[in-house]
């Protein structure tokens, strides 16, 4: 049987509020070195997600980083998954839905994020 998510799920979760600008949204991704991160409201209900695609069509577009906030730029609704949805579950749903992320929550609540990376963490001892 597959394990379950959460023994794969990233628990320190980096997130944006959904009122920050994305210069302040692109400066965390930069120093946590995340290539996405969730936005919240509520400091903890999931809005949406913000990815490094969005923020190249972003400036690809022109617009001021300064001026528009995550609110503004996320993709609403991201994948969300219960932390007992087996790895298997979740692996099938990233391949039929063509993303990389996936937040795990209970209820409207995150408690953790899975990424692509994060499956190909399990094949390198040590990581």
């Amino acid at each position: 049987m597959s394990p379950p998510i959460s023994s794969l799920m990233q628990r320190d979760v980096v997130s944006a509020n959904l009122d920050d600008a994305i210069e302040v949204v692109e400066a965390r991704m930069t120093r946590h070195r995340l290539s996405w991160l969730p936005v919240l409201e509520s400091g903890s209900t999931v809005l949406g997600v913000i990815s490094a695609a969005d923020l190249l069509r972003f400036h690809a577009d022109g617009r001021d980083p300064a001026a528009v906030h995550a609110w503004q730029l996320c993709t609403y609704k991201p994948i969300m998954v219960a932390p007992d949805a087996t790895v298997a579950e979740v692996a099938r749903l990233m391949i039929e839905r063509a993303i990389h992320h996936v937040v795990v929550a209970e209820g409207t609540s995150i408690v953790g994020v899975v990424s692509s990376l994060d499956f190909v963490r399990t094949h390198v001892p040590g990581t």
